[in-house]
């Protein structure tokens, strides 16, 4: 299948969530055979209007950050690319309705990638509404954000919840890393809310616990500064950015992973800690999805302060310790690459009925 993947800004180019899943989404496509291609602002050295890289081709719109620019040229490239699906990111808005207008030329399916990105507005501006009802289906990482797509003005049966997803095979064959009971994994920035995990850790002090932090950020001095004045940071240990292939290990080997972020419109690393038999016990915040994982995760709880997050982490020493957990194997990278396909299979068929 010739898929089409359309975003101004890619995984080359910053390092955010959205742009890393859809950069994997696009090279598991590539590597089970079909032909990806990603229509984007130029990333690459030279003057090529197309860059080969990881089995997917790249090919250039604009060389420059330029949104008006580049909706007005994604027709035309998206013409010449040719594919059977549209698979469109929401970033610019207006790309959507352009991807829909290409697509109705060649009678193609849009299909659409909606999440809920940083310093984003979230109110029903036209643009947004116009994003929202353009496209044949409308992917959404979690409930949370299907929400927001639907007061944005998508049609209900047109959003799909399609999750983010983690490598079950490498989680059952990595070793067990004993080095910390607790962890939190998330990029250290300002909706981190690193501190309400270590005030549930200061309410344990007297207990015999070992925590880990992993990743990097601006809010990492303030973060390592307040475990020493809760006075805590002889048992808490900061590993700084870690791989998910680095990180398994660790959460095999913890307890309780805490997720207390404000927000999260999918939990990546929760899920990563649940998959790996971690207790998942989450703060619940309205920007967040995070607390969708645990609601039906019978060893998972959902709390919404320090004080009840330190009670249940006590209460987690009671639950067995597990390496792995099998009843996230639906969110293997493969299950949920099946899902992707088996749309556009579908929206494909059905597109040549009409």
């Amino acid at each position: 299948m010739r898929i089409a993947f359309v975003t101004m800004t890619t995984a080359h180019h910053v390092d955010h969530w959205y742009a890393r899943r859809a950069r994997a989404v696009a090279e598991r496509l590539a590597a089970r055979g079909h032909e990806v291609t990603v229509v984007c602002t130029q990333w690459w050295g030279g003057d090529h209007a197309a860059f080969d890289f990881e089995g997917v081709s790249y090919r250039r719109v604009t060389a420059d950050h330029a949104p008006s620019a580049f909706v007005a040229k994604l027709p035309f490239v998206l013409n010449s690319v040719r594919p059977e699906v549209v698979h469109v990111a929401t970033d610019p808005d207006l790309a959507v309705p352009a991807a829909k207008a290409a697509g109705r030329l060649r009678r193609v399916p849009v299909v659409a990638e909606w999440w809920d990105p940083p310093d984003r507005e979230t109110g029903r501006s036209w643009r947004r509404h116009w994003a929202a009802r353009s496209p044949n289906t409308l992917h959404v990482p979690s409930e949370t954000v299907a929400t927001t797509a639907r007061e944005c003005g998508a049609d209900t049966d047109a959003v799909e919840v399609v999750p983010d997803s983690v490598d079950m095979a490498s989680i059952r064959d990595a070793p067990v890393d004993e080095r910390a009971d607790l962890v939190y994994a998330r990029r250290l920035d300002e909706h981190a809310n690193v501190e309400e995990f270590l005030l549930a850790l200061a309410e344990l002090r007297r207990r015999e616990w070992r925590a880990a932090i992993v990743g990097d950020g601006p809010a990492r001095a303030d973060a390592e500064r307040m475990a020493r004045d809760l006075r805590i940071d002889d048992r808490v240990e900061f590993l700084g950015d870690l791989a998910p292939a680095e990180q398994v290990p660790i959460l095999k080997g913890a307890h309780v992973f805490a997720q207390t972020a404000t927000r999260a419109p999918f939990a990546t690393n929760l899920l990563r800690a649940l998959a790996c038999g971690c207790v998942g016990v989450v703060e619940y915040q309205a920007d967040s999805a995070a607390h969708e994982l645990v609601e039906t995760d019978p060893r998972g709880s959902l709390v919404t302060s320090p004080q009840e997050l330190a009670e249940e982490i006590v209460a987690a020493t009671e639950t067995e310790r597990w390496t792995v957990n099998e009843d996230y194997a639906p969110y293997d990278h493969d299950a949920v690459l099946d899902r992707y396909v088996d749309r556009y299979r579908t929206l494909v068929t059905d597109y040549g009925l009409f």
